[in-house]
Formats: structure tokens, sequence, C-alpha cells
């Protein structure tokens, strides 16, 4: 075996056992995604989401419902069961606060749907138990068909009025789902609510599809697709489906990451020979190699300013962070050196860490980075978890998990205290990447 082909099966075997149990392991998976809380936040703040009036209790979409998930899937806040509400308010001026208190809850949120011929409106209001003062009232035009959605926004809203954080309850993710056994084996590239809800199918086949990387903007996502038995990386608009292949050279084509300025993707290619990061400008099709090393140089991901990219690579004997200039100005820097394997780096919406997969005490982990103490904080406590993707607003990562027998996906919140699991009945979803927030 030669020098290059061990040192490839050092950076890529952990990754591609990950890719091989998905395969090996693949069932029947069902499109809806089930949340299941495995370690909540003992301090998370109990809230009151009273249901909301002028909905008939077999509504399809329960407006208060949708706002309570959301909160506790945030894992800061601690909805009290609608078993245990005495009253059921559905304005601040019916509220009786006393009643509130006693059930210990510090906010209460009450509101009322209202239809009409021409659509819906939503109003509602956010009050302090203690206090009784309003903290925030709205109204949120709707129609049927876009309830859901509103209701993601008034989360959106009650989460940054109590937490100065935005919410990212409006926002979508994107993740690879696998269905049957052996030839008979389907891959769907699947978009759906933060929450699971939703799933569209984006673009299927019968060969791998892997790497889903959302734009800026979150209109496109590139992704790779191994359709004709060859890698490529795709990039496909959502609203319209339309896609367009964007790199199909010979040998790997791999691990898209867009530009801040969504005009250039990043992307690993072997067409030279060696394993190197390049940029690809997607209007001219310009490419521009990054690194020249004899390492294998993999998985890169940009800076906040675009002037920089991380990567993974195995030039210092094992697989680690580094960081290089885009313009060729500096030689790469290695920024990790706590355990022997940390890869697949993925930026926080600040800019001051890295999400990344770390080797802790002989498992593959979840970990953050900070960029300026360099200190490593591994956050989950799996045997194999893999792929992380910051929520838009920096409060969770979202990543894809081995358990049970199959591959799901799991968030934890960035200080590790709220963890849950998003899994199928059936089957493996695999590499989440959560979109950025919608435009405002």
């Amino acid at each position: 075996m030669s020098v290059e082909s061990s040192r490839m099966r050092r950076v890529i075997l952990p990754l591609a056992a990950l890719v091989l149990a998905i395969v090996l392991h693949a069932g029947p998976a069902r499109a809806q995604l089930r949340l299941d809380i495995t370690q909540g936040v003992r301090d998370a703040v109990p809230i009151a989401v009273v249901p909301f009036g002028g909905q008939a209790a077999e509504a399809p979409t329960d407006v208060a419902a949708v706002v309570a998930n959301d909160l506790r899937m945030s894992g800061r806040f601690a909805p009290l069961e609608r078993a245990d509400m005495v009253t059921r308010p559905t304005s601040g001026a019916d509220i009786h606060f006393p009643d509130w208190r006693l059930l210990k809850s510090d906010f209460i949120v009450v509101g009322q749907v209202e239809s009409a011929a021409g659509g819906s409106t939503v109003t509602f209001e956010l009050y302090n138990v203690q206090t009784g003062q309003a903290l925030l009232t709205q109204r949120v035009p709707a129609t049927e068909r876009t309830l859901r959605s509103a209701a993601h926004r008034i989360a959106d809203a009650i989460f940054e009025r109590l937490t100065g954080i935005p919410g990212a309850f409006s926002t979508r993710v994107a993740y690879v789902a696998v269905d049957g056994h052996g030839e008979g084996r389907h891959y769907k590239l699947v978009v759906a609510d933060a929450d699971g809800f939703g799933p569209r199918s984006v673009t299927e086949s019968t060969e791998p599809l892997m790497s889903p990387a959302w734009s800026p903007d979150g209109q496109f996502l590139a992704y790779v697709s191994f359709e004709g038995h060859a890698a490529a990386i795709y990039v496909q608009h959502l609203a319209s489906g339309e896609r367009r292949r964007v790199s199909a050279r010979s040998g790997i084509n791999g691990a898209p990451a867009w530009s801040p300025d969504g005009r250039r993707l990043a992307i690993t290619l072997s067409h030279e020979g060696n394993l190197d990061i390049y940029v690809l400008e997607l209007a001219s099709q310009a490419l521009t190699r990054i690194t020249t090393d004899e390492a294998i140089d993999t998985e890169p991901e940009w800076s906040k300013d675009g002037k920089h990219l991380y990567f993974t690579s195995d030039r210092s004997g094992s697989p680690q962070v580094y960081a290089v200039a885009v313009d060729g100005a500096h030689e790469a820097q290695r920024l990790t050196y706590t355990n022997s394997y940390n890869a697949r780096p993925r930026l926080s919406p600040d800019g001051d860490s890295l999400a990344l997969v770390t080797l802790d005490r002989g498992n593959y982990r979840i970990a953050t980075f900070d960029l300026k103490t360099r200190n490593l904080r591994v956050l989950t406590d799996g045997r194999l978890d893999q792929s992380p993707s910051f929520a838009p607003n920096g409060a969770i990562l979202i990543y894809a998990t081995q358990g049970r027998g199959h591959q799901a996906l799991a968030t934890v919140s960035v200080d590790g205290r709220f963890q849950q699991r998003l899994s199928s009945d059936q089957g493996d979803v695999r590499e989440p990447a959560w979109s950025p927030l919608p435009a405002r």
C-alpha cells in the first residue's frame, strides 16, 4: 500500500465507517421525525402556553401546541402541561395572575386565531406572571395553510424577547434518508421544518447522496451525488427544483461549502492526484487550488469574513483542523491539538468557535473549539456522533448519531446541558445541515 493511500485511509476511514454503517443497516424510513428529549435542563424556565381561542379541538394546526413544542425543543423552557391549566384565558384581560403564580409559571402566552374570508390573523400576548407586565403583543397574518409557519414565527418572537437570542424555529433542516436494502436501496435528500415536520424530498437516487450545504440566502442546496456511479457536486434551487452540476472532475468531488457571499464553493477534489481544497467560482467556473500539501486535505469551511478556510488534514500524522488564507498570503496553521482526531469543522454563526468531531476516550463525539482560547469542549456522549451543524442562532447543534441499530439525528445545546433525539420509526437519517435564518 502506498504512503498516500495509507494517509487517505487514516483520514477517511473513520468517516467512511459511518457511511458504511448507514448503508449496511438501512431500512424503510418514515418521513416524519420524532422528538425524544434524552437530557433536559433542570432550571428550564416554566412557561404556560394556553390553547389559543378561535380554534376547534380538531383543528389541523394547534397553534399553541406548536409554540409550546418549539420552546420545549430549545431546552430553555418547560411549558406547562395543559392538564394542569386551571383556566384557559385567550387575552390578557382574562388572566388571573395569582392562579398562574400558584402553578409556578414565570410567563404566560395567550392568543386568539381570527378567521375571515381573506385569511386568518393570529394575535398573541406574552406576560410576566410575577408582575403582570405585558412583554410582547403581536398580530401575525396567516392562512389555513400557513398557520404552522405563523406558530413558528410566534415562538421565534417569544424566544427572542425572553432570551435576547433570535429564535430559529422558522428555519429548516436538510438531511439524507436511506430506504430499502441491497440493490433496492434508495437515497433521498430531504428538507423539513426545524422540528422535523413537513418533510419533502428535494432529490432521490439509487446511488448515495451526501454533504448537503445551504446557500447563505437559504434558496439553494449544494450536495454530492453518485448518480452515474461517479461523485459529482450539484447546486439545486429549492423553490423550482432546478439543479445544475457544478463539478464532475475525475476522482473525488466532495464536501461543498458556500462562501459567505454565496458566489463560491469550497470543495474537495482529487483530479490532480491528491485530495486537496479548491475554491470554485460558480458564475465563471474558475477553479483555484488552495492547498498543495502531500497530505489529505478535506472538509472545508469558510471563515465569517470569507478570507480563510478551516479544513481537516492529516499532515501532522492524524486528522486535525487547520486554517488557511484563501488568497495564499499565509501558510496553513494547525488549530487543534487536544485528542488524536479532530475533523469536520463547522463555524458558529458568530464566528467565534467551531463545531467538530473529536475522538474522546475511544468514541467519536461532537465538540466545540473556541477560536480565541483554543479550548475544546466535548458536548455529546455517543459512540459514533458525526456531521455537526449549528442552528443559525448559535444556540443548538444538530448532528448524526449511531444507536439502537440505526442512524438518527440528535441535537445538543452549545453548553451541552440539553439533548434530544430526532428519529424515524425505522431506517436511517444522516448528514444534517441547518438552514440560515429566513429574511425578515
